[in-house]
């Protein structure tokens, strides 16, 4: 094949490759499943902050003390969290509105942390951009809560900023879920003690 005639050909196939589209393109399901809590694998893709897991369980214990002689400048503590680890590239959930989990908890309030890609921080920053809400989880019986996406609010080392951003939900780069002892909302159970989370799934949903 001559040249001439192989970049024609690479041409057209290009071509092609940009003229086929996928029907989940133009009409994405109403809900996609982000984890799924049902295999080793599945949880292999997140990591703790402190204490132990246990499949889809995030459990530990609390604890106001701080350790002497500790090289890290913590002013307080309580506070513990599991985090996925970073995608491959990125979720595009721009077609959503809503986070939802399925969950059983203890009565604490937990706060649910989407990463996105660095735009808001400084040049030359490494973090991911943070977006957080609480999320109240009854005790005992398993709930599906859901979570408006325009309720997370931008945040940096656990601050909400006071400045009017929005979230870029086409470039999701991880999740998180944490706990403080203090904090929350109003009947939620705080201060220091044991606690319990377990996890089913995480989706995204359409609802409008």
């Amino acid at each position: 094949m001559s040249r001439l005639r192989a970049l024609w050909q690479a041409s057209v196939n290009a071509t092609k490759r940009a003229v086929v589209w996928n029907s989940e393109d133009l009409f994405p399901p109403s809900e996609r499943f982000i984890f799924n809590f049902n295999s080793k694998d599945e949880v292999k893709k997140w990591h703790l902050y402190s204490d132990s897991e246990y499949g889809g369980v995030f459990s530990g214990n609390l604890s106001l003390d701080m350790s002497e002689g500790s090289p890290w400048r913590i002013r307080r503590s309580g506070f513990c969290g599991m985090r996925s680890k970073k995608f491959d590239g990125f979720i595009d959930l721009d077609s959503y509105d809503t986070i939802a989990m399925k969950v059983r908890g203890d009565g604490r309030c937990y706060i649910s942390t989407i990463y996105t890609e660095n735009w808001v921080n400084s040049p030359g920053q490494e973090e991911d951009n943070s977006w957080q809400a609480f999320v109240y989880v009854p005790q005992d019986n398993w709930q599906i809560l859901k979570i408006p996406l325009d309720s997370y609010l931008p945040t940096w080392k656990g601050n909400v900023i006071e400045a009017k951003l929005e979230m870029n939900p086409s470039r999701v780069v991880g999740m998180s879920l944490s706990l403080n002892a203090e904090g929350g909302v109003p009947g939620a159970k705080t201060g220091p003690g044991d606690f319990r989370l377990e996890v089913d799934w995480i989706k995204a949903m359409r609802t409008l």
